[in-house]
Parts: structure tokens; sequence; C-alpha cells
């Protein structure tokens, strides 16, 4: 048996090049021509790298590693970035993270050939650096390192230089620690300021253009800052107007910067919040952002404001802005960087709000460094969100990243969908980093690489959680049979049930890693959760095991099951979602989904009245509320109504040819597309058809009068153990948790419950189509006399979105 480490950025070295690349060579001059600039002025030069001339992923050579970690100045095909700089000895990140994050938001064909290409080939000299770029790449270096763009009177003060050792701040050097954005210090020059001779630049200072305009020379006035009964003149002092007021009077106190024991002030300074802190003193200086907007308010949220900075120089537009950055956790010059942890205690009591309250913190809680997870220049979610404000349904907003696995680069999209795009932000960055702690591992340490026959009852036996039909591993050449003498990646799991630690295998936890010795499924998010804790967090991956689970039993099934009187539900939430279906055309049914577990599952179908494109829509909600997983069921719907049509208007050969020939679904969204068409509404008899209707009062009678009531959420989970424990499945935790998560309150798991149905994508590849449980859980339920016959199977791929 062998301990390995999570998989850090790269897995192979980097090969040298024979000869540099443009965009090497371009880096080179660079270097150069700043050092000639930092020797003139007497301060130290910063140092260079390039990204995008190699991939950053692999594991570079220990030099070239060293270099780029200690860098400030990154050179890419199309700008200049510089950083990072300012955030807190707890947030530090380097250039390799930087270049980790910038890599990861490239597009697909960028990746594929930074990643997976043999050779680079030279297209030009590319990019151009004229020597106003490098005047501009000095002055935001200076400005960002010492908080002057203005030739420093003591050169020990300037920063740059070389990290220390062990470090992870780049260009460490004497500058006094920021948190917010840079300043020029009392006294000097504003960066907007040049001396007698100098060339206007075609530089943005703040996103507004100074080309064109010569600088004003020295001791002359600066724009922005009138003498004594000026007026107000129409120019943005990083990215904020002072047009329409007037300016203060030379030497009278400037706005957001108070005297010595002054009293805090409720304003924003290039979109830092002075409010809550003491004001600096007098003659100390102030906060300047990039006045993106990014965040809550006119600057940015509290967590983005801890963060160091990236400052990306635009080499086309000269526009200049400036992001957040978080580390990258398995990056190798992290000292910080987190090994996996021992076991906490789980679970634990947790008290929650109310008895039929189980979440312990809402979704807009959580203090989210909002611009650090979605900006374009090293987002760990994306390069940005996107909200779609015609929806008629919901206000839903997304991103997306390409994520690669063992078949590729994935698009994996993020998204929120509730009733105001406030709150579905939240939950969209909710959901991304579910996603992002749950495709690859994080952390390092803490995998175990051995094979099944050696491990035995220490390990969970990956046959338990089912495996394709013998032809898929026969016809699938991205996938083979599970073989127990091979070693595999493992990670450390709980047995709830048996209150014990087993080792799981890593397939079915991470679910676009792996390895070609363990590709015998392609496993997908079932399960995994996101909350305040592990116990909310655990509790929320169960619903949704058991939800999966009652949908297949149910539809592959052929099981008859009873509608819900929407009419008879209490909430006007559930109202308002069913007048806004029915705007779009559509009626909206809900089932009692339950089969043999008695947590309440409800499946929801719309179906448009005229019977055209996008006839059918199926989701599906658990929780111990009936009226909650109603409200689960009919909200996920509406995620879907407004595009439903289009989608099948858009591909109408190619889902015909799926209806004549099942073998043709093998995506994720060929499922719910395919029963947009009318035809397929020929096989969902037994839901247009229920066994009887009732009231949730009616329906649920039974449930409300022992389902669970406590305030402590551990005994929720416990509960809900001992429920699966008597369908025969364990419970096994793995904790996911990033630990960027860790920081914002948030703990992510994989709940695995080995016997449940789970969901699959792609007809070749649905394992419940083989598992004993099908068979059984009816007839377990008194809902039939005997078990499944193969002949009653609804043979037809699954409608889940």
């Amino acid at each position: 048996m062998t301990t390995d480490t999570a998989v850090r950025p790269g897995s192979a070295p980097e090969p040298a090049a024979a000869e540099p690349l443009p965009l090497q060579a371009a880096g080179r001059d660079l270097q150069a021509r700043l050092a000639a600039r930092a020797a003139r002025e007497g301060a130290p030069a910063p140092r260079v790298a390039v990204i995008g001339a190699g991939d950053v992923l692999r594991r570079e050579d220990p030099h070239v590693a060293e270099q780029r970690a200690a860098a400030t100045v990154h050179l890419t095909a199309d700008a200049v970035l510089i950083g990072p700089w300012g955030g807190t000895p707890d947030t530090a990140a380097c250039g390799c993270c930087l270049a980790v994050r910038w890599q990861r938001l490239r597009t697909r064909t960028e990746r594929d050939a930074l990643e997976t290409g043999l050779s680079h080939s030279a297209a030009g000299s590319w990019p151009v650096l004229p020597d106003y770029t490098a005047d501009a790449v000095w002055a935001l270096y200076r400005l960002t390192a010492t908080g002057s763009a203005s030739p420093a009177p003591d050169p020990a003060s300037a920063g740059g230089g070389v990290a220390p050792a062990g470090g992870h701040v780049p260009g460490a050097g004497p500058a006094p620690a920021r948190t917010g954005g840079g300043s020029p210090p009392a006294g000097r020059p504003l960066p907007v300021a040049a001396s007698v001779g100098d060339d206007s630049v075609p530089v943005r200072v703040g996103g507004f253009a100074a080309a064109g305009r010569a600088l004003p020379a020295a001791g002359s006035p600066v724009p922005g800052v009138a003498p004594a009964g000026g007026g107000s003149v129409p120019v943005r002092v990083g990215g904020f107007a002072a047009a329409g007021r007037a300016l203060p009077a030379a030497g009278s106190p400037v706005p957001g910067v108070a005297p010595a024991g002054g009293d805090s002030v409720p304003v924003r300074v290039g979109g830092l919040a002075p409010t809550g802190r003491p004001p600096r003193a007098a003659g100390k200086p102030a906060p300047v952002g990039n006045g993106s907007g990014t965040g809550r308010g006119s600057g940015l949220a509290p967590a983005d404001d801890a963060l160091p900075r990236v400052t990306r120089l635009d080499l086309e537009t000269g526009l200049v802005s400036t992001v957040p950055l978080l580390a990258e956790p398995l990056c190798p010059h992290a000292p910080h960087g987190r090994a996996a942890a021992e076991r906490e205690a789980f679970p634990v009591s947790r008290e929650k709000p109310a008895a039929d309250r189980y979440r312990l913190r809402a979704p807009g809680g959580y203090d989210l460094p909002a611009a650090a997870l979605a900006n374009p220049v090293c987002g760990v979610l994306g390069a940005g969100t996107w909200s779609d404000v015609t929806s008629p349904t919901t206000a839903p907003v997304a991103g997306s990243v390409f994520m690669r696995g063992y078949a590729g680069l994935t698009d994996v999209t993020w998204s929120g969908q509730s009733h105001s795009f406030a709150a579905s932000r939240d939950l969209a960055f909710l959901e991304g980093l579910e996603r992002y702690a749950g495709t690859h591992r994080r952390e390092r340490g803490g995998i175990v690489t051995d094979s099944y026959d050696n491990l035995g009852d220490a390990a969970l036996d990956p046959r338990d959680c089912g495996m394709y039909a013998p032809q898929t591993y026969r016809d699938d050449p991205m996938i083979a049979p599970f073989d127990p003498a091979r070693p595999i990646p493992w990670v450390r799991g709980w047995s709830l049930r048996d209150d014990r630690p087993v080792l799981v295998p890593a397939r079915l936890v991470y679910y676009s890693a792996g390895t070609a010795a363990d590709h015998f499924v392609f496993e997908c998010s079932n399960g995994c959760a996101t909350g305040s804790c592990l116990e909310e967090a655990v509790l929320f991956g169960l619903l949704e095991l058991i939800e999966r689970d009652a949908f297949l039993l149910a539809w592959y099934g052929s099981a008859r099951l009873t509608e819900i009187d929407l009419g008879a539900c209490s909430s006007p939430v559930l109202r308002a979602m069913t007048d806004r279906a029915a705007l779009c055309g559509y009626d909206v049914h809900a089932f009692d989904n339950r089969i043999d577990l008695s947590v309440p599952v409800v499946t929801g179908l719309a179906v448009r009245r005229d019977g055209g494109p996008g006839t059918l829509a199926f989701a599906a909600g658990a929780a111990f509320d009936p009226e909650t997983a109603v409200e689960a069921a009919v909200s996920e719907i509406l995620t879907y109504l407004p595009h439903l049509p289009r989608q099948v208007t858009e591909r109408p050969a190619e889902l015909d040819a799926m209806a004549d020939d099942f073998g043709l679904v093998r995506r994720l969204p060929d499922h719910a597309a395919l029963f947009g068409l009318p035809r397929m509404a020929r096989y969902v008899d037994s839901y247009l058809e229920p066994k009887d209707v009732g009231s949730p009062a009616q329906v649920y009678a039974e449930w409300e009068d022992r389902r669970p009531r406590g305030l402590d959420l551990r005994e929720d989970i416990l509960w809900c153990t001992r429920e699966l424990a008597r369908a025969g499945c364990d419970v096994i935790v793995v904790d996911q948790t990033a630990p960027e998560q860790r920081a914002m309150g948030l703990r992510t798991v994989c709940t695995i419950a080995p016997g449940l149905l789970p969901i699959d994508f792609g007809w070749a590849r649905q394992r419940a189509l083989t598992m004993p449980r099908l068979r059984t859980a009816q007839r377990r339920a008194g809902m039939r006399p005997d078990d499944l016959r193969e002949s009653e199977v609804r043979r037809v791929p699954h409608p889940f979105p």
C-alpha cells in the first residue's frame, strides 16, 4: 500500500523549449527594460514571468517554478499582470497561484493546446511592447509595490527583490503591508503626474484614458485637484466621479481621511470601505481601488478586501483593472498549504433555529469573496457571471469554467435559480464552490493507493454502488471493468451506520478526476452537498441520494404514484410558481414519489398544454417537510421551461434519432431534451394517469405523525442513517471541503449509500438497470406482492434533468 498526495498543478514536468517562443522573448525583453528603469532610479527590479507559453498545470522545473513564484510582473499574449500585491499574511498568494488560476480560465482551444499539445509553432512576433507600455508597466509596478509611481528618494523603501526562502509572497521587500489598494505616500506626486517633458501615454488610470493628452508638468495642478474655490471637474479618480461636486481646497481635509482620533465615516474611497474601521490619521495614505464596483455596494465585499490583488494592463486598449486573487491550495510554494486533516469529531450536536429549519445559515449569510470567485483574470470559478433578465419564471444567475477530467475538458456550469437576482447569485456561488470541491481533490495528502483485494473490509467495494452492463464495458473504450487486484486511489471516509473509518474509491468522490487505473465508472455530483457545517451538508447530501433513488425506482419500475393536489397546498410561493408556469403554457403536476423510504420525495412534471416542442419537463425534490419538497420540485421545473422548447427546435433531427434509437442518448442534456419531443409523451402514462389524487395533508398524514421534530441536526442525520440501514444500505461520508471554502465558513461532503440507485447519464451507462434494488423495492414497500419482472422494467432513458 502506498500513500500519495493529491495531484498538484501538473503531474509531469513541462519539456523545455528548444528556443524561446515570441512570448518568452518578449518576456525577457520586458525584464531587461524594467531592470534598466529600476537601475536609473536605484530601485530593485521586478521579476518577470511569462504565462501562456507552456503548461503551468504541469510540474515545472524547480528553478523555473521558483522564479515564477517570486515574479511580480507576468506577461501574457494580450496583457501584463502586476502582482500579487497587498493582502494579509493569512491570504498570501504567489506568482504560481496566479499562473494556475489564469490558465484554468483560458478557452477550450487554448487549454488543449497548452495542456495536450506536443509543441508550439510561432505565429509572428507578439506581443509588441513599445516604450510607453514598458513605462506604464513600471509605473503600475511601483504604484502597487510602494504606493508611488514616481522615483523613490529612498531605494530601500521600494518593493521588488526576491521572496524570502519558503515564502509565498512574491516580490517581498520592506514595503508596508496593505490590505486594500495602494495609494501614494504623503508628499509624493500622484501617479498621473509627470516631470517636465514627459510625453503622454496611452494608459488608463482608474479605467479612463489619459492617452492623447499631455501629462501635467511637475509642480503644476493635477487634474482632479483644484485650488481653493475651484469648481468641480468631470474627471474620475480611481473610477469614481468627482464631477458634480466641489473639490476640496488645497490643504483642506480629504473625504475619507480623518485626523488622528477622528470618527469613522461611512464613505467608500476607491471602492474600499473604511466604514467600521478607524480612519487613517492625517498624512497617512488613503486606499485607492480600481473602482470596479465589484461586490456589494460600491466597493469590494469584505472577504475580497483582505485578499491580495492583481492589476491587469491590457496591451491593446491600455485599460487598467484590478482584481483580488485567492491562493491556489495545491501551490507547491505555499508554506501554509493545508494537508488533509485528521478526521474531526462527527457528527456532533448542532442546534437548529427551529424544528423545521434545517439550514443553520441562509445562503446570503456567508461572506463570499465574489470578485475573487468570478473575474476574467484569476477567478476561482470562472471569468464572471451572467443573469438572464428575460426569464419569465425565475431570476437565474450562472457561471461556468472548464475542468479537466479523465475524458478531457468539461464545461462545468454552476447556477442559482431563485426569485431575485441577488439570492440567485448567492446560490450560484455556493453551487460553484460545491462543484469546485467535488470535481478534484484540493488538499494535499490523504490518498491511499492499493488494490481492493489487499484492503479488504477496510474499504468500500465499488461494485456495491453499481456497475454498468457487461456490453457497456465491451463497447465503450472510455471505461473498463473494475479489477479488485488492481491498485487504485482511495480517500478516507466514515461509515455512519458502523461508526468506523472506511476507504472509498476516489473515483466515486471526485467525479472529474480519475486515472487510467480506476475508470470503471463515470460518477457525478449525486450526493454532494454544501452547508455551514458537516452535519448540515451531510443531511442535504442524504436527501439528494434519497430523491434520485426514488425517482429512478418509479421511472424504471413503472410505479403508479399518487398525485398531490397543488391547489390544496398552503404556500403562496408555490401558487406563484404554478402561475408563472401557466403563463408559459404549462400545467404543473406533483407526485408522491416515496417507494420504501418514508422521507417525502416529490416528482414534478410540467406538461405543455398545446403539445408542442418542449412537451414534458421533470424534476424532483426531497425534504422532511412535504410542502418544501413540493416547492423544490416545482422550482426546479421552472428553471427549464423558458428554454426547453428552443432546445428541442434547435436539434429536431438529432432528438428524433434518439427517440428511434435510445443508444444515441449519451450526454446529460440529452435526457431532458428527449422528452421535449411530443412523441415521447406515450412513455409517461403512469404519471399522466395517477392511481389517486390527494391533498398534502392526506398524502402525508402518517409521515406527519412520525417524522423527526427535534432541534438537533445530528439526530436528523442519525434518523436518516437508520432509515437507510433498514433498506440494507450503509451511509458513508467523505469530507470534500476545499481550503478556500473553510475560510468562508463552508463545508462540502460526498455522501454515499451503497445499494441505492445512482443517477447516471447516457443510455448505455445506467447502473440502476443492473441493481437488485430496482427489482425488490416495490415489494418491500408493499406496492406489489412480488419482485419486478424484467418485462416490467421501463427500458426508456430516464427524463431527469
